[in-house]
Formats: structure tokens, sequence, C-alpha cells
């Protein structure tokens, strides 16, 4: 297809201290999540003055991208729309046609497959399409899944060699170091379900969890390039749960592993939140802080490898996935499991609670 506008599609998050809590409803409503749970969180944002970090870094990563278009010579506009929080798709969608536009590629801040990172979305942007009575008139596809793309993986890698270089410079050997790598806790149901329906049989905990260990393995392959010594051990961990008490989600904790590994005699962590594409509020709370005084509670040297953010590696990379779409460049993957496919099938990712339309999807 012949795109004629770019769509940088995200989370989003509050930018006030009154918008916090009518946010978290926005994001919890239909799970059931108590009150004073979302009173909880709403503390993490009020510390920061209640504004998320998510807006900020996409309207820069929004700028950095239409910089890189022009180098490459690409005339195509790049427009920002949420999930959550102002500017919301339907208003977007409304502009983007308004302007002239009607074949829109969304790039989604989101490298995994899940319902909550890729699905739900997609199901978003068609409900933003009636929203907007764009319904017939405009047509959104999606970029694929990145999570083992160059340009996600380098910034992570480039980070683990230069934490393993400081602590090597420090003294400490790779018996003394844990790297954990970190991404959004899940239900297991939901991670099972994650991912095309075909291939639910080849992986025992789901697609989701696949791709976060394919990703794993690409970064330390990476990082491997600038080391001379051996690489520490290493684990997948989670963070962030926020679902009911009673569901199981995957695990182990970030917070419980740093303690089995402060009693393993480890000196110090280095953790690298492979699941998140900038440093936003699960990042700057959950690790920066939490996570944090745990391994200092504990004696253990904490390194936290930041998030591809806006690098270069990360904008350049953006931009070649664009171009797979936009001219048939070629598609790149550092995993068996990619170049994963551009569209998604049918049942892939399932909404837990009923179907719902989406955009983006093929039927084979």
């Amino acid at each position: 297809m012949n795109y004629d506008a770019v769509l940088l599609t995200s989370f989003g998050g509050p930018e006030s201290p009154e918008e916090v809590l009518p946010f978290l409803e926005r994001v919890t409503a239909g799970r059931g999540i108590p009150r004073e749970r979302l009173e909880e969180v709403s503390h993490h944002y009020l510390t920061l003055g209640g504004v998320s970090p998510i807006n900020e870094q996409n309207r820069e990563l929004q700028k950095a991208l239409r910089v890189e278009l022009n180098r490459r010579e690409i005339d195509i506009p790049v427009y920002l729309g949420n999930r959550n929080s102002e500017p919301f798709f339907p208003r977007v969608l409304k502009d983007i046609y308004s302007d002239g536009h009607t074949r829109v590629l969304s790039l989604v801040t989101s490298a995994y497959s899940s319902y909550s990172g890729c699905r739900q979305y997609r199901e978003n942007l068609a409900q933003g399409l009636i929203d907007a009575d764009l319904t017939g008139k405009m047509t959104i596809g999606k970029v694929r899944h990145y999570f083992d793309h160059p340009g996600f993986v380098l910034p992570f890698a480039n980070g683990l060699a230069e934490s393993l270089k400081t602590l090597a410079y420090e003294g400490l050997q790779p018996a003394d170091i844990h790297i954990f790598f970190t991404t959004h806790s899940i239900p297991i149901s939901m991670a099972r379900s994650s991912g095309p329906v075909e291939m639910h049989d080849s992986f025992e905990s789901g697609v989701y969890v696949a791709q976060h260990i394919a990703a794993t393995k690409a970064v330390l392959e990476k990082a491997k390039d600038h080391m001379d010594a051996a690489l520490p051990k290493w684990s997948l961990v989670y963070q962030s749960r926020s679902g009911a008490p009673h569901m199981p989600w995957l695990e182990p904790d970030i917070g419980n592993a740093l303690r089995v590994a402060a009693n393993a005699n480890t000196k110090a962590v280095i953790v690298i939140p492979i699941g998140f594409v900038s440093d936003h509020i699960e990042v700057v709370w959950d690790l920066d802080n939490e996570a944090r005084s745990i391994a200092e509670e504990l004696n253990m040297r904490f390194i936290l490898v930041a998030t591809p953010g806006k690098s270069h590696e990360f904008v350049s990379g953006l931009v070649d996935l664009l171009q797979e779409r936009l001219s048939g460049s070629e598609r790149t993957a550092l995993s068996p499991l990619g170049p994963w496919a551009d569209y998604c099938s049918v049942g892939c990712c399932p909404n837990p609670r009923h179907e719902l339309p989406t955009i983006a999807e093929l039927s084979l």
C-alpha cells in the first residue's frame, strides 16, 4: 500500500496532577482494579509532579523521526496519538484526514506481541475510525513487531557492554554480577494466547515470552562483540503487575529476583528494561526507584541500562521499519523468530473479554 502518513501510536500519560486519577481509570476500565490500588499508583505519578515522562519522550521521538525521514528524503508527515491521554486517536485521525491523508501507517511504541501491546492498539484505532466517522474513508496499517530489530537491540547491547566495563573497572568479576532483563508482567493466560494461533503449540509460555527471550539473547550476542571476558549469568524477570491477586501473572518479580540474587552472594546487578522503548513511569518508578532501593538495601551495586529512547540507533531503526512498508526495503532481524509478519492473523493475541473490530488484520 502507498501510505501517505505515519501515526506514532502510544500509551499516553497524565500531564498534571488533576489528570492522574482519570488517566488511571481509563487505563484500568473494566478490569476490576480496586480504587485503593489506583490511589496507590497515583502517588507514583504525583511524586513526579503528576506528569508522566512518556508524552514528552514521544514528542521528542516524533521530532527525531521527522529529522531522519527528511535526511533520507522521505516526504511523509508524522503524527502522534495516544490510547489513554491527549491527543486521543479520534481527534488525531480527524486531523490526519483534514490534512488530506487517508492511508496511515501506525508505528506503535511496543515491540512485542500481546493483547495490551498490539491487539488493543489495533482495536483502539478501529474504534477511533468509527468515532471520527472515517470508516471506509481511511485505512490504517501497522509496522511489524521489532523486538529483534537491530535498532531496538543495539542500544541495550551497548548499554550492557558499558555497564560491564564499569563494573570490571571497579574490580568486580563476572561471577559477582547478575544481569536482569525485565519486562511488564501480564496474566499467564494472556501470555500463552499471545501471537498467532498457529504458533501457540510451539511455545509453552506463549509468543510474548519467546520474543523476550529472543531479544535478550540478541542483546547478549551483540554485547559480546565489545567484551573480552565471559558474560555473567542472566535472567528474564517481570515487573509492574497490576491485576487481581487471585489471577496468575508472569513471574519472578524483579524485587523477589533481587533478593534471591543477594542470597547467592551477588555483588552487583545490571537491570535492562528489555520490554520498554523509553524511560517512562514504569522504568523511572518501578526500576530506578523501587528496584534500586531493594538492591541498595541488600548491599548490591545497581546499574540501570537506558532504554532506546531517541538514540540514533533506535530512531534510524524505526525509519528502517517504515521504509520496509513504504518502499519494500530489506527486512532485518537478529533472531530466528524474525523478521515478524507485517500483518496480524485473525485471532492473534485475543481480547480476554470479548472480540472487537481491529485494523491491520490478515485472514490466512
